[in-house]
């Protein structure tokens, strides 16, 4: 009977249409009117339902009608496997054609919500839709100043998913969302938001974002996982590596592990790894996850998706069945795939011979269709796999050249002459070398540096046409200098020129704008504070320079703000003072309060950053009680033995060595501790591996030794003392005489680059051999290679001077 009703009073409005189409659009009774059509929609079981229902009631279906239908079709579509196959079979219906029509003659009537959901599901479902797309954005845009939150922030999500990313629309959204912040109080709506507008936001709005953020926090349940990911994705975008978010945000994800997909988890995986954070928490429980579903997928589409993810930190079982059920579908392939299939391998550091030449065959078939970025991480990929092909090779080769005549970016072109310089015998003719000059002056740091790094490679290579492209490059070379210096020159924020030094290095920076750099570091010195500090000891670390304006700023700085400074950086604060062997004027008290303040953290810092603190401050003499405790017990050493397997085999082995310097050191300097020394095997495996030989300054000191000694008998090139003082040396460098004398080397390598101020690695080793009772003797190689001690007459005196204390024996 009610059916019977509604129906009758759905005749009798159709008639009041007829009469007066404007009273329709605005009758009051219409929603109720809708119910029966929408209730048989939410009945169907498949497409071909809905459609039929479009065919049957096309000439009477109302807005809302339109997106109840438009809803459902999407609802089927989320629940399919085969996507892509099912949005064609949804777009190229004959009814889908009558739904676009109905919503672009609607659309002046739609409501907001409806208008912007309709848009949301035509670009999912039609992908062709343009002109339907087009004028819904346009309706959007005309209504965007009232749209509300939750409305704009969708709206923004389709135009994300049409790359608008840096489009006048965009912007307006992000003033919008600028002009409300205050007033947002949707953290699941502002998430999204905050994701489209990232491209276009100032630092201070990212930090007032930021803020906000934090503030509604709380407000969201711990099973929003989706909002904590687009809060990470976010600090991704904008490269901010906000400590307290991502640990807040990387406790919801920890919580419902066991409801995320391989999705979400390799999205996760993806981020943290961009910004940097580590959470080995999350690793292993990803790891767990991910293993687990190792048997659910047999086809490429998945399986890649869960290659990727768990390749780099599966074990070497899990590697195997990976590589061996990969090699089975490998024909299957896409482009796309085998790009991610190979660069997965190379972060696994894989050696599966017969699975890199499958990818790289596909790579091969499928090279003409790849983007610049996209050839310069195949060329990596390849090279540092140690695949041979001529053939791929010369391919690589005349694409990139190809790309390199036509493109104007000169982010681009930085990619193309870097993948070009590091294809086997590289070189660059006069068409590239002027393809890099015309954009010179557009490019940042980072661009410079790496057409320096390619061109230093291309004439270390070329020696075929050194009389020609050569002198070429060196004055392309001279050019670099000349824009990189004004381009410092120009700079008045730090925080600008921060972005730009971050990951800047390479003999070219060193030698060409160092110094540069460091004075502009020195002018800019006052604006260095909590939110800055790590990075900019960080770079310091990373050029050797000894600055001790710049040192003494930041300990000020610390000392100062402790307590705003995260525990995660503290390391990166320290390393310079440790790497340059530096003590601030108030060393004492920022060096307390850098230990005070991190044992308040210990127990959530992880293994390795642990490892690395204890070592880094080892090195300066500082052995705390609290952090020595916390790394040598066999609780904290059976955990770091699980996550060693998770890093790559070179970070491995720098946290195992720095644990056994770290507990030699501790050992020697701190036997009050009582802490044993447990690393004679592993340094006496290293000892084995050590086959380094001598170079020449260090062979023409063994035999003036042994002639101011009377033989070579009194002189040994190789001794291991207590403790393995030999181990992890690459040259022999350390003479011992009369068994109490150590005679020490030091190559640039051991001094500050701009100073001849040793650096603290060297003075801990001096430190440590006199406690096991050595007369340490250190020569300079400035010292030894001077004008002073050209002949060889000279050299003898010097070393019978530092020997014997005079000048003849």
């Amino acid at each position: 009977k009610i059916t019977f009703l509604l129906d009758s009073l759905f005749v009798n409005m159709l008639r009041l249409r007829a009469i007066c189409p404007f009273s329709w659009r605005v009758f009051q009774f219409r929603t109720c009117s809708c119910k029966p059509l929408i209730s048989q929609m939410i009945t169907c079981t498949d497409e071909e339902q809905v459609f039929d229902l479009i065919e049957k009631n096309k000439a009477i279906l109302s807005e809302k009608q339109v997106e109840c239908a438009f809803n459902i079709l999407w609802q089927f579509q989320k629940q399919k496997t085969s996507f892509l196959k099912n949005v064609e079979c949804i777009r190229d219906h004959p009814q889908f054609l009558t739904l676009h029509n109905l919503a672009t003659s609607q659309m002046e009537f739609t409501n907001d919500d409806t208008l912007v959901n309709v848009l949301y599901i035509t670009q999912q479902c039609a992908t062709e839709a343009h002109d339907l797309v087009a004028a819904l954005v346009t309706e959007a845009w005309r209504r965007l100043e009232r749209f509300d939150i939750n409305v704009l922030s969708k709206f923004s999500s389709c135009l994300a998913n049409q790359h608008l990313y840096f489009s006048p629309l965009m912007g307006k959204i992000a003033d919008i969302v600028h002009r409300n912040l205050e007033t947002i109080e949707d953290l699941r709506s502002l998430s999204v938001l905050m994701v489209s507008i990232s491209s276009l936001i100032s630092q201070r709005f990212q930090e007032q974002l930021v803020n906000k953020t934090e503030h509604l926090f709380d407000t969201i349940d711990s099973s929003q996982v989706n909002v904590a990911r687009r809060i990470v994705q976010f600090l991704r975008n904008t490269k901010y590596s906000y400590y307290p978010l991502l640990e807040r945000c990387n406790k919801v994800f920890l919580s419902n592990m066991n409801h995320l997909d391989l999705d979400s988890i390799s999205k996760i995986l993806s981020l943290y790894h961009s910004l940097q954070f580590h959470s080995f928490e999350f690793v292993k429980m990803a790891k767990k996850r991910l293993t687990e579903m190792i048997p659910l997928f047999d086809h490429p589409d998945g399986f890649v998706k869960l290659f990727v993810a768990l390749g780099p930190i599966a074990g070497p079982e899990e590697k195997k069945q990976l590589k061996s059920t990969l090699l089975l579908m490998s024909e299957e392939l896409t482009r796309q795939q085998a790009l991610a299939v190979m660069r997965a391998m190379e972060e696994m550091e894989s050696r599966n011979s017969h699975l890199i030449k499958k990818i790289a065959s596909i790579l091969n078939k499928h090279l003409d269709n790849y983007k610049p970025i996209e050839l310069l991480r195949i060329t990596q990929a390849l090279i540092f796999l140690h695949f041979q092909s001529k053939e791929l090779f010369v391919k690589l080769r005349e694409l990139l050249l190809r790309y390199l005549k036509i493109s104007v970016i000169p982010s681009e072109i930085s990619i193309l002459v870097y993948a070009l310089s590091i294809l086997p015998s590289p070189h660059l003719d006069e068409v590239g070398i002027s393809r890099i000059e015309a954009i010179l002056p557009q490019c940042d740091l980072n661009d410079l540096n790496g057409f320096a790094t390619s061109v230093l490679r291309w004439i270390h290579y070329d020696h075929k046409y050194l009389d020609n492209t050569t002198g070429k490059q060196l004055k392309l070379l001279q050019k670099l200098d000349h824009y990189g210096l004004q381009r410092l020159r120009k700079y008045n924020n730090l925080n600008l020129l921060r972005e730009e030094l971050k990951s800047l290095k390479g003999d070219w920076f060193a030698e060409s704008l160092l110094e540069e750099t460091a004075g502009t570091l020195h002018r800019l010195m006052d604006e260095i504070n909590y939110k800055n500090v790590a990075e900019i000891a960080s770079f310091i670390a990373r050029t050797n320079y000894l600055s001790t304006l710049l040192l003494d700023r930041i300990a000020s700085v610390v000392v100062q703000q402790i307590e705003k400074i995260h525990p995660f950086v503290i390391l990166g604060i320290i390393l310079p003072f440790s790497v340059l062997n530096y003590d601030p004027p108030q060393n004492d008290e920022f060096f307390r309060i850098c230990i005070q303040y991190l044992n308040s953290y210990l127990s959530g810092l992880d293994p390795f950053m642990l490892v690395f603190l204890g070592y880094s401050l080892a090195i300066l003499g500082y052995f705390p009680e609290d952090l020595l405790k916390a790394i040598f017990n066999i609780k904290f050493l059976a955990k770091m033995d699980s996550q060693l397997e998770f890093l790559c085999s070179s970070l491995n082995m720098k946290v195992q060595f720095r644990l056994m310097e770290l507990n030699r050191a501790v050992c020697l300097e701190c036997p009050e501790y009582q802490i044993p020394w447990f690393h004679d095997r592993f340094c006496q495996q290293q000892y084995n591996k050590d086959i380094g030989s001598m170079n020449g300054a260090q062979q023409q000191i063994y035999k003036m030794l042994a002639e101011v000694l009377g033989g070579t008998n009194c002189v040994k090139a190789s001794v291991l003392t207590p403790y393995y003082h030999r181990i992890g040396e690459s040259v022999k460098q350390i003479f011992f005489i009369f068994c109490r004398i150590a005679l020490e080397f030091l190559d640039s390598r051991a001094f500050c680059r701009n100073i001849p101020h040793l650096k603290g690695k060297s003075a801990m080793r001096k430190r440590q051999l006199e406690i096991l009772g050595y007369h340490v003797i250190q020569i300079p190689h400035f010292e030894w290679n001077s004008m002073a001690l050209s002949t060889k007459e000279a050299r003898m005196d010097y070393l019978r001077e530092r020997i014997f204390g005079e000048g003849k024996s």
